[in-house]
């Protein structure tokens, strides 16, 4: 148990702008008709998570190496897919600019003398001074216990709201579960499919943070003993169990947002947008458990959003840094040079964020277009474990039940990705 964490730094992440934001909207749109594409959505990606992941434990190789090993053209040092995963990653930074503003507006909710701008300054210039200065363990463990207080409001309010007028049936739920979907919503609904359970970012990160807990370290080099396949076997185990457990825990918290979002905001014509967004989701607190939780609400939506900044900063300067050797312009092997880059990237990233929303102001819109950005990458992704597992020697093979499990999430993504364009067009 003292080994898993790598899927509790993802919830950290994951337990932010998709779930408060991104999943309350949807259910605010589109009722109770949608709840499936969040089902769908938390389980069925991890399968393509833990086989991403597996190959790391296996080889050592990080996220952008795996990436760099797709058969296709190259282009200098770089692959397609490592160009096409740069320029996907550099259109995301609408998304976290679009969560950089809404800690902001939270932060000027609980202090309304000090208008969104400073906030937005402020949150970004700590963000980067905390990943800068390696102080990413200690606010991960206080945001974490934070996000399970914020966990537990949620799941209160999910059972306060059979008391009130906007209580809901089971009726209601499976409702929920035809997989119908309005043509109006399908935007939004694609939007929070990429973003809600584990999004690409998230799969891509999941591989740093396994490397960096020693899952492939512990395991070490490919030997062909008996006794390192049992060793790689146990450590793969580990990783299945610390993704297991995170799986529970986010599809529960997403689940409550959404069923909230649904049966309150639904039916009251709330639509979370602009600078209102914070301000309108707290009605699935305020109208639950009392309008004297409003401040416990920002609190704890403060530590979520924020948390989720501190994860998605620490993952990205490693994934950038990485791109860039193998691209060719670092060498990402060197403990020192690639440090240097981070620290660099750590101050880069929440300057183009804060200018992100400062430009745009839109949270809800750059949140769900960076949602859809990452569906266009989780198909990327899936190519990529397709190739790993099927097309590179892995020694440590697969159970039947596994490998069910990892079809059923690769048809799944593929089928309403598919169905999204389709949608849409």
């Amino acid at each position: 148990m003292r080994f898993l964490g790598p899927g509790f730094i993802l919830s950290a992440s994951i337990v932010g702008s998709g779930e408060l934001i991104a999943t309350t909207t949807l259910g605010a749109r589109a009722g109770f008709v949608a709840f499936w594409v969040i089902i769908v959505s938390c389980l069925v990606k991890v399968a393509v998570q833990l086989e991403f992941g597996k190959h790391t434990i296996l080889t050592g190789e990080t996220a952008m190496q795996i990436f760099n090993r797709l058969p296709g053209p190259r282009f200098g040092k770089g692959r397609w897919s490592v160009w096409l995963v740069l320029l996907m990653m550099v259109m995301k930074v609408v998304q976290l600019g679009g969560m950089l503003g809404s800690t902001a507006i939270v932060l000027a909710m609980l202090f309304g003398s000090v208008p969104v701008f400073y906030w937005v300054a402020i949150s970004a210039f700590s963000v980067a001074l905390m990943v800068f200065r390696g102080y990413y363990a200690v606010v991960e463990k206080v945001s974490i216990v934070m996000i399970a207080m914020f966990t537990l409001m949620t799941l209160t309010s999910v059972i306060a709201i059979v008391f009130t007028p906007y209580g809901y049936s089971w009726t209601d739920i499976a409702s929920g579960l035809t997989f119908q979907l309005p043509k109006e919503v399908i935007a939004v609904a694609i939007g929070a499919f990429g973003i809600t359970g584990v999004g690409s970012d998230e799969i891509i990160a999941y591989n740093y943070w396994c490397l960096e807990k020693g899952y492939a370290a512990y395991t070490g080099p490919d030997n062909g003993t008996p006794s390192w396949r049992a060793r790689a076997a146990g450590w793969i185990s580990i990783m299945h169990l610390d993704a297991v457990v995170a799986m529970l825990i986010y599809t529960a918290v997403t689940a409550a947002f959404y069923l909230l979002g649904a049966a309150i905001l639904h039916n009251r014509g709330a639509i979370p947008q602009g600078n209102d967004l914070i301000a309108i989701v707290s009605l699935i607190y305020t109208e639950t458990l009392g309008s004297g939780i409003r401040n416990v609400y920002l609190i704890g939506a403060f530590f979520v959003l924020y948390s989720s900044l501190f994860a998605s900063l620490a993952a990205w300067t490693r994934m950038y840094a990485d791109i860039f050797g193998q691209l060719g312009w670092i060498d990402f092997s060197v403990v020192r040079q690639r440090k240097k880059v981070i620290a660099i990237l750590a101050w880069i990233f929440p300057t183009a964020w804060a200018s992100a929303y400062m430009f745009i102001e839109l949270p809800v819109f750059m949140i769900l277009f960076g949602g859809v950005v990452g569906s266009i990458l989780l198909f990327i992704i899936v190519f990529a474990v397709l190739h790993t597992k099927y097309f590179r020697l892995q020694t440590v093979k697969s159970g039947l039940l596994y490998d069910a499990a990892f079809w059923a999430s690769v048809v799944s993504i593929i089928a309403v990705g598919v169905y999204g364009v389709s949608g849409l067009l």
